[in-house]
């Protein structure tokens, strides 16, 4: 007995003498594992389509070893696999000795037939266009939609017995039993005139590409044409191997001329085009058309060229007549991505959308003439994403900020504005995928410490049915390697403005060490770094930034998202001022740390984040160090119209707000490291932003560094260039930051 102990007590021993030696054995995190593999990328459920008919939903399936692609049919109430639908392995018809490979799906109405996208291709951000086929799953038959060249967002009609789509800047549509092309337009140009697709700007800045609508009796498709005949070409040069070729497309520039924009209805049985007159002022845009639930009732959203007067019509869609329903003012702006859902309800009971009429964005309840029901959200607090109704059961569901800034949790509240529950119970960021008939949902879930857990829910209860995907191999490749700990924090600014921020210190940090910083930065409006969510590819950046003994710090300066109208609408006309002023005050806090080295602390980011860094590093030589610009706007002149405008008002009348706070007006101040970086082909921030700058900055005879990436668009990404890009970027942090 004695052996057995003494052998117990060595065996113990020795296991806790192993535990600091097995810590030790931590691996590093690899810039090649970010940035050259998919090594610390979460797995999502993707796909997910769910079915009309029974209480079912598809998602798509891949094996990474192979190119064999599934399209898989799975029970609600069990999560459990019940059939596979599609097999590219097993497709009867198809004649290439290459295996079909597709990248999207869209199951159609009738639960028979299956749209799949094939050799998928970006546009620019939104848009795309592929080779479509029909794929029917009973006979297991494909067949192409067009044969030719590529058409872009094949759209099933609600009945499923049609597909309309766009080619060559014209609308068609086909029958699913004939497969044969009916053109609805034949007047698209290149660089002219859009038919069923949107212009770049509205792509860009509305959020969405495709532009036609079926309407929910299948009879009718609503579309938007554009007409850029007079917008203004950028060319932006395509590098090749001998001569470089010309790439023109129409870009308007803050207070130049948009497209005009047409709204359209196409009846498919009198085979006839209804032009809806909007407005006599051509100015204007239309960020939303939609479907009531009245065939033939079409909602329209107009809004001025300021972005400060929207207004919503109804429209007859058999004779066009146009009825004024809503409108809503602001001396600033009114904020489209705040007020861009409208849910109508059966009956006639009219509809629910939101807005920020009260200084935070929460839910409203209109009858059809726009006279006000019931105010459903009420606090200071914001709803973030409104999922849709359960219109059975009179709820509403929307995930807000009511627990915090830093997070997003799910709730549902009757339409009375009783009742209101949260559904969501982890601390961190939650989104959902409803069900059409609300009686599931998929949770999408993520934290500082949780990459991506998806799960399966019953509504309105929110019990969950199971468990889709943990990552949890990831997680256990994060528990092998040195990360460091991510917290938040808050501060006063010297006006006594309270901001939130994050750190990110060293797996070893020892507080009675001196640590250079670098903080990260967008601070663009509405939006926020500061967020209790995986990061993804850009934080794990900075968790190997922590490696090398620095500490990485993110703020949200005002202006941006989370806090109500008051705090992102700060900005207003003067974009960059409030911003830059936060963001040194932060660098100045950070300076007061007694773990912080004052004299190394830099900053960087992308994009608005880039515009900011670069105002930083101008303007704050007694606080920052060094600083890295990626893809920065330098002059808000250069930028597009929706966006510039909205926040600055056009260059005629607000010249102060372009110019005063552009880095290029700033440039002759700098005094410390910078490094700008661009893409040639950058399509949204032009490359002419760097070159601008770069003139400044040799007029005012100012050193600096820069580099430049051939034919990269605004993500400079493609092959190894985000590990080129990411790999220069931190030499320059060792360099200028560790080593001087």
């Amino acid at each position: 007995m004695l052996k057995v102990y003494l052998f117990r007590l060595l065996f113990l021993a020795l296991f806790l003498y192993q535990l600091p030696v097995q810590a030790q054995q931590k691996k590093a995190v690899e810039l090649e594992d970010l940035f050259a593999s998919n090594y610390f990328n979460p797995t999502g459920v993707y796909g997910i389509d769910w079915m009309q008919k029974g209480k079912y939903y598809t998602a798509m399936s891949s094996d990474d070893q192979s190119d064999r692609q599934l399209i898989k049919k799975y029970d609600i109430t069990t999560g459990e696999e019940i059939a596979v639908l599609f097999d590219n392995t097993k497709i009867q018809g198809w004649v290439s000795s290459q295996p079909f490979v597709f990248s999207d799906y869209h199951l159609g109405p009738d639960q028979d037939n299956i749209l799949l996208a094939n050799e998928l291709e970006s546009i620019y951000r939104r848009s795309t266009k592929a080779y479509y086929y029909l794929y029917n799953i009973k006979t297991k038959e494909i067949k192409q939609i067009h044969e030719g060249d590529k058409i872009s967002y094949a759209t099933f009609s609600p009945d499923g017995k049609k597909i309309a789509y766009v080619r060559q800047n014209n609308m068609y549509y086909t029958l699913v039993d004939d497969i044969k092309e009916i053109a609805i337009t034949d007047n698209g140009k290149f660089n002219h005139i859009i038919n069923g697709s949107t212009d770049w700007v509205y792509e860009e800045e509305f959020s969405f590409a495709k532009a036609f609508f079926w309407s929910p009796d299948s009879e009718k498709i609503a579309f938007y044409t554009f007409n850029e005949s007079e917008v203004k070409e950028y060319n932006m040069q395509v590098w090749g191997p001998l001569y470089p070729e010309d790439y023109k497309f129409k870009y308007p520039k803050a207070g130049e001329k948009n497209s005009l924009v047409a709204i359209r209805i196409f009846d498919l049985e009198h085979q006839e085009t209804l032009d809806l007159k909007i407005s006599d002022d051509h100015d204007i845009y239309i960020p939303r058309v939609f479907w009531t639930n009245d065939p033939s009732m079409l909602a329209v959203i107009k809004l001025n060229r300021l972005q400060n007067h929207l207004q919503l019509y109804h429209t007859n869609a058999d004779n066009g007549d146009l009825k004024l329903v809503l409108e809503e003012k602001s001396e600033t702006y009114v904020d489209i991505d705040y007020n861009d859902e409208y849910i109508y309800l059966e009956n006639g009971k009219g509809f629910v959308t939101t807005n920020e009429q009260s200084g935070y964005k929460h839910l409203y309840h209109y009858d059809l003439d726009g006279n006000l029901i019931t105010q459903i959200t009420h606090g200071n607090w914001e709803v973030d994403d409104f999922y849709g109704i359960d219109q059975k059961r009179k709820i509403a569901y929307f995930t807000s900020t009511e627990e915090s800034p830093l997070e997003r949790h799910l709730y549902t509240i009757k339409l009375n504005g009783k009742n209101k529950t949260q559904l969501s119970k982890k601390n961190g960021n939650i989104s959902a995928n409803f069900s059409p008939d609300f009686s599931y949902y998929i949770a999408s879930f993520t934290a500082v410490d949780e990459p991506m857990l998806v799960t399966l829910h019953k509504a309105p209860s929110g019990k969950q049915i199971k468990v889709l995907e943990d990552n949890a191999r990831l997680k256990q490749r994060l528990a092998n390697h040195t990360m460091g700990k991510k917290s938040f924090f808050s501060f006063d600014t010297e006006d006594g403005t309270s901001l939130g921020a994050f750190m990110i210190k060293p797996h070893n940090f020892d507080p009675s060490k001196k640590y250079p910083v670098i903080m990260y930065v967008y601070g663009g409006p509405g939006s926020q770094v500061v967020l209790n969510n995986w990061g993804g590819q850009r934080d794990m950046y900075h968790h190997y930034l922590t490696q090398h003994d620095f500490i990485v710090v993110g703020v949200d300066n005002r202006g941006t998202g989370g806090r109500g109208k008051a705090f992102k609408h700060k900005t207003y006309a003067q974009l960059g001022k409030y911003e830059t002023m936060d963001q040194l005050s932060g660098a100045r806090y950070l300076a007061g740390l007694p773990y912080v080295d004052e004299d190394k602390i830099g900053i960087w980011g992308w994009s608005y984040g880039g515009y900011m860094s670069s105002l930083a590093i101008f303007d704050g030589a007694e606080e920052l160090a060094a600083a890295i610009a990626v893809a920065p706007v330098t002059n808000w002149r250069f930028y597009d119209t929706i966006y510039t405008e909205r926040y600055l008002k056009t260059p005629q009348l607000n010249p102060d707000g372009y110019d005063a706070w552009s880095p290029i007006t700033h440039a002759y101040k700098l005094e410390d490291d910078y490094l700008l970086i661009h893409g040639t082909g950058d399509d949204n921030v032009h490359f002419q932003n760097a070159v601008e700058l770069q003139n400044a900055l040799i007029a005012a005879n100012k050193q600096f560094d820069s580099f430049f990436y051939p034919n990269r668009a605004h993500g400079i990404s493609g092959g190894i260039t985000r590990y080129h890009l990411y790999s220069m970027m931190t030499n320059f942090w060792l360099e200028k930051l560790k080593n001087n």
